[in-house]
């Protein structure tokens, strides 16, 4: 298999890995999952993230063919649209992300909200087909997180976000509106069925214990040591999964992130006064566990 040259950028204040993937031959990379830093306190917005990658992608001489999300983030604002103005590359995502449009567009009543996907350039299907530079990339769909989860597969390089964490912090929540544990667990599945040496890259770590952050681990790493996968049924799975995720709070930016997120990475239109608003529901998830 080909080996694409990967470049992680975690951002501690979310626990997000940001990745430059990068074919050696050519140069051409794409960039995925960056973060737009928003401070919830003062409502700040910076570019910080976006331009240490694109500093990156300056230094080695690259050439940003794709911007690309694996799903629209509860965590993070996408700094998508930014990057896209910045590069001129394109931006895609799975074509389930309509689905996750509707759901979200109920919960803001947008009703004049289009969702279409046109936010994005691109809307990919499970089993396309594209390439960064003479690499090919695989799309697999990859639902459970949201319905609109995927995963990019560069050669021996599986970018898998919120499906599988590192072997000792398990797997993604499921209970986010459209998520669903049995579809995780199949999701998981099908990354697990790659050859054991591919490389996956995951999109979150929280650092157990207090250890350093850590991002890459393989197929046979994860068969033999994922503390949710390894070992279980798929009964299992979906009883613990389940269970834990009746235990977890809500994203602290669920309801400011995914106004951001569902429209491609960007921030709300400037209103009479210059200034941009976000509009936060009241009781849009009742019964939620509170931190």
């Amino acid at each position: 298999m080909h080996r694409p040259d990967v470049a992680a950028f975690y951002d501690a204040a979310t626990g997000s890995i940001q990745y430059v993937v990068a074919d050696p031959e050519t140069g051409k990379c794409a960039i995925i999952d960056p973060v737009l830093d928003f401070d919830q306190k003062s409502g700040s917005t910076a570019t910080t993230n976006a331009d240490a990658i694109l500093d990156h992608v300056a230094k080695q001489g690259l050439s940003v063919e794709w911007i690309l999300d694996t799903h629209p983030h509860a965590d993070h604002f996408s700094a998508a649209r930014y990057l896209r103005d910045r590069t001129g590359a394109p931006t895609a995502i799975g074509e389930h992300v309509k689905g996750v449009q509707q759901i979200w567009k109920q919960i803001y009543n947008w009703p004049d909200f289009v969702c279409d996907g046109s936010q994005w350039d691109r809307l990919f299907r499970d089993g396309d087909i594209f390439n960064i530079g003479n690499l090919a990339v695989r799309v697999l769909h990859s639902p459970g997180h949201t319905l609109a989860s995927i995963s990019y597969i560069v050669g021996d390089a599986a970018f898998i976000h919120d499906t599988l964490f590192m072997p000792d912090s398990g797997s993604a929540r499921a209970d986010f509106p459209g998520g669903s544990a049995e579809s995780l667990w199949n999701s998981i599945q099908a990354i697990l069925a790659l050859p054991g040496e591919t490389r996956l890259f995951t999109g979150h770590d929280y650092r157990p214990g207090g250890r350093d952050a850590l991002w890459e681990s393989t197929v046979a790493e994860q068969k033999a040591d994922n503390k949710h996968v390894a070992g279980k049924s798929r009964k299992d799975f979906v009883n613990l999964r389940e269970a834990r995720d009746k235990t977890l709070p809500m994203p602290k930016l669920i309801l400011h992130a995914l106004q951001v997120n569902i429209r491609g990475g960007e921030l709300p239109a400037a209103e009479g006064n210059g200034r941009r608003y976000l509009k936060i529901p009241l009781d849009a998830f009742s019964g939620a566990v509170w931190e």
